[in-house]
C-alpha cells in the first residue's frame, strides 16, 4: 500500500464482490470515513461497526466525496449510477465517480457526459492484481481522466493500490486495462495450448507447470519486450547492437516454433497460436513485415 500525503476525502465502495471488498478493507482500516453499498445484505455485514452502511447509491453518495463503483458490467454500472437512487441523484456537486469496472470506453464517455450534467466528474480506473491484491492494497490503477480529477481521487487510490498511473484523457484507464487483459488471456491460450503438446507427448503437466514458473522468474514473462514507446518497427538510425539482439532473438524464436510447430505434426496435435506467433514472429521483435 502507497502513501500520500494528501488528505484522504470520503469514500464509498458500491459493490462488495472480490475487488469491491478488498477496496472497502483497505479504505477502512486505513481510518478513510467510508460509506458502503451492496444489493446482498450479507456483503456489507461486516462494515456495520466501521462504517456507513448505505441503503441505496444515492445514500451512499451522499456520505461520500470519491464514489467507487466495482459492480459487474456496463448495464449495472449504469444502473447503480441512474435514477432516483442513483449516484447522480445524491452526490454533491463536485463529487467524483471512479468506475474500477471494466466496461467499454464508449459506456465511460457516455456517463462522462451525464455526469457533467450534474456536476459529478467521472473517472474511470482499470484495477490489474486480481482479488488477491485487492484484499493487501496492492492492485495497480490504470486512471483515465482530467489531470485534476486523477489528482482529486489519487489520495483514495493510493489507499488500495501500490502503482497508480494516470494513462491519459477519459476512457484510457481502461483501454489501457482491456490491452492488460489481452497479455492475460493470450497468455491462458499460449499456456493451454503449450499443455495439449506437452501431455500428447507424455510430459507430466504438473512438472511442466513448475519448470515454467520457476524459469519465467529468470526470462521474465509477456512485459519483457514492452520497453519501447511504440509497437512500429524500430527506426533506421537504431542503435546497431540493439537490432543484432532483436534479429537473434527473432531467429531463435523461429528456430524454437519450428521445431514445436513439427512436433505437433508428429503428435497430430493442431498449434494454431504457435503457427501465428511464427507468423508475426519479426513483428513482435520490431523487424517489420507482413504475416506470412
Amino acid at each position: 500500500m502507497s502513501e500520500s500525503a494528501a488528505p484522504v476525502p470520503r469514500a464509498g465502495v458500491i459493490g462488495l464482490g472480490d475487488i469491491g471488498r478488498g477496496l472497502a478493507d483497505n479504505l477502512l482500516e486505513a481510518g478513510v470515513a467510508l460509506s458502503v453499498c451492496d444489493i446482498r445484505p450479507e456483503a456489507t455485514e461486516a462494515y456495520t461497526d466501521g462504517a456507513h452502511v448505505a441503503d441505496s447509491p444515492a445514500d451512499l453518495a451522499r456520505h461520500s466525496d470519491v464514489i467507487m463503483v466495482a459492480v459487474l458490467n456496463d448495464d449495472q454500472v449504469r444502473g447503480v449510477l441512474r435514477g432516483d437512487d442513483g449516484v447522480f441523484a445524491g452526490a454533491a456537486e463536485g463529487s467524483t465517480v471512479v468506475i474500477v469496472s471494466t466496461i467499454a470506453t464508449s459506456t465511460v464517455e457516455e456517463l462522462h457526459a451525464e455526469g457533467a450534467g450534474h456536476g459529478v466528474h467521472i473517472v474511470d480506473c482499470g484495477v490489474s492484481g486480481g482479488p488477491s491484491a485487492a484484499a493487501s492494497g496492492e492492485l495497480v490503477c490504470m486512471v483515465g481522466g482530467s489531470a485534476e480529477d486523477v489528482e482529486r481521487v489519487t489520495p483514495v487510490l493510493s489507499v488500495i493500490s501500490s502503482l497508480v498511473l494516470h494513462m491519459g484523457p477519459h476512457g484510457a484507464g481502461l483501454s489501457a486495462k482491456l490491452a492488460r487483459n489481452l497479455v492475460t488471456y493470450g497468455s491462458w491460450l499460449a499456456a493451454f495450448e503449450a499443455q495439449e503438446l506437452a501431455e500428447a507427448a507424455g510430459i507430466d503437466l504438473q512438472k511442466l507447470g513448475q519448470a515454467i514458473a520457476e524459469s519465467d522468474k529468470h526470462i521474465g514473462g509477456a512485459s519483457r519486450l514492452m520497453f519501447r514507446t511504440t509497437a512500429a518497427p524500430w527506426p533506421p538510425d537504431t542503435d546497431d547492437g540493439l537490432m543484432t539482439i532483436m534479429r537473434n532473438a527473432a531467429v531463435m524464436a523461429h528456430k524454437d516454433l519450428a521445431a514445436a510447430r513439427q512436433l505437433g505434426e508428429e503428435l497430430g496435435v493442431p498449434l494454431p497460436l504457435a503457427d501465428l506467433t511464427d507468423a508475426r514472429c519479426d513483428q513482435v521483435f520490431g523487424l517489420g513485415g507482413e504475416p506470412a
